[in-house]
């Protein structure tokens, strides 16, 4: 069938309900009636001769042919998006465009207050939603614009996601003011091995970097506690002989209310190194390239 009998809003319609997971928030979403979306679907399954979604129960689950249309209809829809918006010039001081951005919350701390700080001053009408995806999403929600951007570590990801290096980051290692192990601010390996540790992750299991470096070298430390938040984390740290190995740059400001010494790992370990991600849909969408100078130079001011 030619495209010219298609009304393409039946695609919109298949990745809400996709994305939903329900005709009643696809329709919300879409700002239709629940029976314009129910026609819709109806004609979607006509066109494609499979149901495409079963209720189960509250959701609609999509059938195997739907699974495997997905990705190629977001990327159709979001390369026409791309397409609409580079037709038109971004003009930041008076876009009203919210964009969504990716990133744990380790780097929020850091990369939040002079990220906020250049988007108010040169688009005060535009708003930023932060979020955690999982990273085996991350390709499929940039393919998609459902994500604008993304910042992590480095991540094997497919051709078509872009990267750009942002800045490294040191590990160092947090221990109360008058911890007995502690003599003069030093902390040699022994030392380091010989402490109980808070690790931070919010994987339910799996071991750390230092964890896996230590291992590379026949050594082991022994974790006392494993906490998700950092802050908690150094509060832990501030009330007990507990250690923290964690990121330089946000410990200098989890740490500042709690006073924790704040010392180097006796450990060789390699820079953190933190990456910007987009997808190469948007490579020369205005708004967009203007969203990664504004992350990088954010990034640049805490380096």
């Amino acid at each position: 069938m030619h495209i010219s009998k298609i009304d393409l809003n039946l695609f919109i319609v298949l990745e809400a309900i996709y994305t939903e997971g329900s005709i009643t928030r696809a329709s919300q979403k879409m700002n239709l009636t629940q029976p314009a979306i129910s026609h819709a679907l109806k004609r979607l399954r006509d066109l494609f001769d499979d149901p495409l979604f079963e209720r189960q129960g509250n959701v609609m689950t999509p059938t195997p042919l739907a699974r495997s249309i997905i990705e190629p209809v977001r990327r159709a829809l979001r390369g026409l998006e791309v397409t609409l918006t580079g037709a038109a010039r971004f003009d930041a001081a008076s876009s009203e465009r919210g964009f969504s951005l990716a990133m744990r919350d380790v780097l929020e701390a850091n990369v939040l207050p002079p990220l906020m700080a250049g988007i108010a001053r040169e688009a005060p009408l535009a708003t930023l939603n932060t979020l955690q995806v999982s990273r085996k999403e991350l390709a499929s929600e940039l393919a998609a614009g459902t994500l604008d951007a993304a910042i992590d570590v480095l991540l094997p990801l497919p051709n078509e996601v872009r990267r750009m290096q942002l800045a490294g980051d040191q590990t160092v290692v947090l221990v109360r003011r008058g911890h007995p192990l502690i003599k003069r601010g030093k902390l040699p390996l022994e030392t380091y091995l010989a402490l109980e540790h808070v690790q931070t992750s919010s994987r339910r299991r799996g071991p750390g970097l230092e964890d896996v470096e230590l291992s590379r070298q026949g050594l082991q430390r022994r974790i006392r506690l494993r906490c998700q938040h950092y802050f908690a984390a150094c509060r832990v740290v501030s009330q007990t002989d507990l250690a923290l190995t964690m990121p330089d740059r946000l410990a200098r400001i989890v740490n500042q209310q709690f006073g924790n010494q704040i010392l180097p790992l006796p450990l060789t370990m390699p820079s953190l190194d933190v990456y910007l991600y987009w997808h190469a849909n948007v490579d020369n969408d205005p708004a967009n390239t203007w969203l990664r100078a504004r992350v990088a130079a954010a990034m640049q001011a805490v380096a």
